[in-house]
């Protein structure tokens, strides 16, 4: 049997409320399940959320609550956002979960009696907002730490380290041996340049004296484990890891049919180096991970603001829930998936979003649906049949580029040679061609005229193969926008009498990538009456 296609995003940190940069990264995620899914895989998507650490514990006792509970408020907020946005994910990932923490602790345990995790003294400045000591190379050239680091105080503490320089060659051999290791490969270059640069160890704990809102060290109970390996754990503690084995082959069916090298990590630039490209990597590694079963990692860019990077305590942080109760999930989903290119940085606008929906949505798409299922009630009375001049000639099907349509599939896995430019899930590419497609479909009817048509020879084969051309392009196009607005997709389906089947209702089995081909609605098939779909957005 095939392996899943096991996708992971980041888990969010429960100090603070969800923003767009959350939502943006969850919906890439989404569409890339289902954009697989659509092709007939079976998918594993994991998300969830990061519950410990200093700030929680810190902003917990402001608020006078337990920590747990602290969390438990905060982690709702994620939940029931991403079911909102539609984000559809198979398991949710809480570092609180009992599940988590017999495994973090295997894998501590495993790596303290390998004689990888030693302790020792050390003594030097702290950043308080990154919970980690700092050394020369943080500072700036005039011999300060950024405000980056926020408060920076001196400390001499002892802790346990994680011998993180001792994997640094295997690091650089996998990064050059393996050229997709991180998308986009400028990511990729930069991970290499940080790598060459590594020294030192990993400070793995932190002293119960000062935390306590964490996993307990299992070989010393007046420690809990430092952040990054209690939260970077989550991607294999929820597939179903057993840190007890030290074979990958040995592991439990359950987590080889889930992870391989094909495993997709979607994460932010802003932790790519060192967290995930470095800390991560190298964990796994040091647990026995073999090359060929490392994780690809997807790194996306940020959304800025004004040019400026968007922070809570900058007070220029979006926030996606306003946005969907304002404008609904599909105008964000679609906009969020158009106008970015992944890997880069982009400008929110909520002008854009509004002009992307009404020109893109209503005026392209929605008008199409509507013209075409009207045009077909008051010409055929709803009827649309395959004409031999569709059958003998595909007249039609050759203007449209029909007879090989391109959307997912190519954007997806790299293109046709007439797309050379498309990388692996550049999400925004797919978008944009199915744009084009609408475009190209609008001008066809344009072109063609149905309703002249119908004044000089109502009965004529030729209308009837122009109302079939139409109705079998909207079919298709609802397939293909299916991942980026699963809603639109059904709505559409919906109006074309398509796949009726009540199992089937709100599902996505109802869409088949395979289906995406010329000639799925039958003769004579009978089309429902047009409801707007993308009602326009007035300001």
């Amino acid at each position: 049997m095939p392996k899943e296609f096991y996708i992971t995003t980041a888990i969010d940190y429960t100090n603070s409320a969800p923003h767009i940069g959350h939502a943006y990264e969850k919906i890439l995620a989404d569409v890339i399940a289902r954009y697989h899914r659509l092709k007939g895989e079976k998918v594993f998507f994991l998300t969830g959320v990061d519950q410990h650490g200093q700030k929680v514990q810190q902003s917990a006792a402001k608020e006078g609550v337990p920590p747990a509970e602290f969390v438990k408020g905060v982690t709702q907020k994620f939940v029931d956002l991403w079911e909102k946005l539609d984000v559809k994910y198979d398991e949710w990932a809480a570092t609180t979960d009992e599940r988590h923490k017999r495994v973090v602790q295997g894998m501590l345990q495993r790596l303290f009696d390998e004689k990888q995790i030693y302790k020792d003294k050390q003594a030097g400045h702290y950043s308080i907002r990154q919970e980690q000591f700092l050394t020369d190379r943080e500072r700036g050239p005039d011999g300060e730490f950024g405000p980056e680091w926020g408060q920076v105080e001196f400390r001499e503490e002892e802790n346990y380290y994680f011998k993180l320089n001792d994997h640094k060659e295997w690091l650089l051999r996998y990064i050059d041996n393996r050229k997709d290791a991180v998308i986009p490969d400028f990511r990729q270059l930069e991970l290499r340049n940080a790598v060459e640069k590594l020294s030192g160890d990993l400070c793995i704990s932190r002293p119960k004296s000062r935390l306590d809102w964490g996993i307990e060290l299992p070989f010393d109970k007046d420690f809990v484990t430092y952040v990054w390996f209690d939260a970077l754990s989550n991607y294999i503690s929820f597939a179903g890891y057993d840190p007890t084995i030290d074979n990958y082959e040995a592991q439990p069916k359950e987590f080889r049919d889930r992870w391989s090298k094909d495993t997709l990590q979607v994460i932010g630039k802003d932790i790519l180096i060192p967290a995930h490209g470095i800390y991560w990597l190298i964990m796994l590694h040091s647990l026995g991970f073999p090359d060929d079963q490392i994780p690809q990692l997807l790194v996306h860019g940020w959304w800025n603001l004004g040019g400026a990077k968007m922070s809570k305590s900058a007070g220029n942080v979006v926030d996606p829930e306003l946005l969907v109760e304002k404008y609904g999930a599909e105008a964000l989903r679609y906009y969020l998936m158009n106008d970015i290119v992944v890997g880069g940085d982009a400008d929110f606008s909520e002008e854009r979003l509004v002009t992307r929906f009404n020109t893109d949505l209503a005026n392209t798409l929605g008008n199409l649906v509507n013209r075409t299922l009207n045009m077909a009630h008051r010409y055929r009375e709803g009827k649309v049949s395959q004409a031999s001049l569709v059958e003998k000639n595909h007249r039609e099907c050759q203007l449209l580029g029909l007879t090989e349509v391109h959307g997912f599939e190519e954007a997806f896995e790299g293109g046709a040679p007439k797309y050379p430019s498309l990388k692996p899930y550049s999400v925004d590419d797919a978008v944009h061609h199915i744009q084009a497609f609408c475009f190209h479909v609008n001008r066809f009817v344009d072109l063609e005229a149905p309703w002249k048509l119908a004044k000089e020879s109502p009965e004529s084969e030729r209308l009837t193969a122009v109302l079939y051309t139409l109705a079998e392009s909207v079919r298709v196009i609802a397939i293909l926008i299916s991942p980026v607005l699963p809603k639109a997709a059904h709505g559409i389906f919906d109006q074309l009498n398509w796949k009726m089947e009540p199992e089937l209702s709100g599902k996505e089995e109802r869409f088949h990538l395979d289906d995406a081909k010329w000639g799925g609605l039958p003769d004579g098939h009978v089309v429902g009456k047009p409801v707007p779909l993308f009602p326009r957005i007035e300001l």
